[in-house]
């Protein structure tokens, strides 16, 4: 019997897996708030959460990139080309400036439309002042940036199901939170 591939550690691979959560949670909350008209509770109800899941983010990106750089990725078996693992450290760039830059933008667009930035109970400081015409211009880059993590997130989830059943290696077990799970398709 051979023995179990490496894993990542169990705090990286917690991390992971909430902020895929989070995301589905913060996309799910803006793209479903167009169904309540406009200043109503429900809706309003949404773009908060929508707004303090997205902060929440941010915090939890903080602390995963420490932990990342403490706690290495285990080796892919077998390995993967020199320029298949450029390309997979590159879209790791990418996610993370995107888990970044998302929140950071949706708080100076708070900040630049005057409005509170809410966060569980508390009211963070804005990070400009207020100007109306600039929060319109940082909410369309907001939400352009937002569509392009669509892409971003879905060429992640498809090169770890690539590395799963076809190259068949152990990209994706890796990361996959049930520790025992050896199963092959």
């Amino acid at each position: 019997m051979k023995p179990p591939a490496p894993r990542y550690h169990p705090l990286l691979i917690a991390a992971h897996w909430l902020t895929l959560l989070l995301l589905i949670a913060v996309y799910a909350l803006i793209e479903l708030h167009d169904l309540f008209p406009k200043g109503s509770a429900a809706r309003d109800l949404m773009k908060t959460w929508h707004f303090m899941l997205g902060l929440t983010v941010f915090a939890l990106v903080l602390v995963r990139l420490p932990l990342r750089l403490v706690l290495h990725a285990p080796p892919i078996t077998p390995a993967p080309p020199a320029w298949m693992q450029r390309l997979a450290g590159a879209m790791h760039m990418a996610l993370y400036a995107l888990l970044l830059v998302l929140p950071l933008l949706g708080w100076l667009t708070l900040s630049a439309k005057g409005r509170a930035i809410p966060f569980f109970g508390l009211q963070l400081p804005p990070l400009m002042g207020a100007d109306k015409a600039l929060g319109r211009s940082l909410e369309d880059v907001h939400g352009f940036i937002g569509d392009m993590g669509f892409l971003l997130i879905g060429l992640h989830a498809g090169a770890a199901l690539y590395h799963h059943y076809l190259v068949r290696d152990d990209t994706l077990r890796r990361m996959w939170p049930w520790a025992g799970e050896e199963r092959r398709p």
